[in-house]
């Protein structure tokens, strides 16, 4: 795995959340906005999401990471921040 740019991350969390919810509108979301209320991912969705995300960014996501994962900037935030840690350990 790589170290994951924002515009990377970003673009993975909207792909994987499409990939959930086909006809997601992301012109409705800021990246401030609480994602799963305006897109109206319920928990299977969100859980769903955080597997996917987790399997195409090879990032381990807890459940105490959830909240990390609240909008659109957290989740790159914590995507990119993740990756660069892991990218520097041992496999």
């Amino acid at each position: 795995m790589h170290p994951l740019t924002d515009a990377e991350a970003t673009a993975v969390i909207k792909e994987s959340i499409t990939r959930i919810v086909p006809d997601a509108d992301f012109s409705l979301v800021r990246p401030d906005d609480r994602f799963r209320d305006v897109l109206e991912l319920d928990s299977l969705d969100f859980l769903s999401l955080v597997e996917l995300l987790s399997e195409r960014t090879g990032v381990r996501i807890d459940e105490e990471d959830y909240p990390e994962l609240t909008t659109l900037a957290d989740a790159t935030r914590f995507l990119v921040g993740r990756s660069q840690g892991a990218a520097g350990s041992p496999p």
